[in-house]
């Protein structure tokens, strides 16, 4: 089991959310065809420290970007999804 600490509803099971992957910025609307393939289909992958966007189907409905290690699940970092990601 993940426990993630949820910003507005405390600790949690992961079983609560839906993983949405790794975290990036939208291209603008007059980005490139190729951007927007990137964007969508380009993962780094990395094995490590990662930023991810989860969303709490189960509380309160609201996207979160969590900073999680991909090898051993530690999460260090969950905030709404709305104050963006490094």
């Amino acid at each position: 089991m993940l426990l993630i600490v949820c910003p507005h509803c405390g600790p949690r099971n992961s079983d609560e959310f839906a993983f949405g992957g790794e975290a990036s910025s939208r291209p603008g609307a007059d980005a490139s065809p190729d951007t927007w393939r990137s964007y969508l289909y380009d993962r780094a992958n990395v094995a490590g420290w990662q930023t991810e966007q989860w969303f709490h189907v189960a509380g309160c409905r609201r996207f979160l970007n969590i900073e999680r290690n991909t090898i051993t699940n530690e999460i260090r970092r969950v905030r709404d999804a709305s104050e963006g990601h490094d």
